[in-house]
């Protein structure tokens, strides 16, 4: 068996929650193997052998079954967060303000369109690169103050969700990615 890093969009932000408890729960009834959760904030490891595509279907019908709740779920091995941490854009930014760093992993890519449309709402030296799945911001200002998190849209960017560098490290640390 190999770690799987899931990420659930939105959860506990805008009355999206599931407690972490019963998410762990949530995944030993489903037989996936040590689960563990980071934070509150929709982050969850577990060792399992199925598929990536698989295991997103499954995951996401769990939730909806155990809690009621129609949440995107985006599944990552550890291979592929080892390749999310090698391409990031703005390493200097992200060592020095990891916080204001954010990597979004897309369920299904990025839109077309979608770096000229955040390129075009960036303010105060935001700035935005795409690599393979994943789009990455770096916000000098923090996300909280940002003219593309303020006006961008699962419309203009396609399905993802968004963590901040100090996570995204955090989550490599429990799968053994360094």
């Amino acid at each position: 068996m190999t770690h799987r890093i899931i990420l659930f969009r939105g959860m506990n932000t805008g009355g999206v929650r599931a407690p972490v408890s019963g998410l762990r729960a949530m995944a030993a009834d489903m037989g996936l193997k040590n689960p563990r959760t980071l934070l509150a904030s929709g982050n969850l490891v577990v060792e399992s052998d199925k598929a990536t595509v698989a295991l997103e279907a499954d995951i996401e019908a769990a939730m909806e079954k155990t809690f009621g709740l129609k949440v995107a779920a985006m599944v990552r091995t550890p291979e592929q967060w080892a390749g999310l941490v090698a391409a990031n854009p703005f390493p200097a930014e992200a060592a020095a303000h990891p916080s204001k760093m954010i990597a979004m992993v897309m369920k299904d890519g990025v839109k077309d369109g979608a770096i000229e449309a955040c390129r075009a709402l960036a303010e105060g030296g935001e700035r935005v690169e795409t690599i393979d799945d994943v789009l990455y911001f770096w916000f000098p200002n923090g996300q909280g103050e940002s003219g593309i998190f303020k006006k961008a849209t699962p419309r203009m960017l396609g399905m993802g969700t968004g963590r901040n560098w100090n996570t995204v490290l955090k989550l490599a640390d429990m799968v053994g990615v360094s």
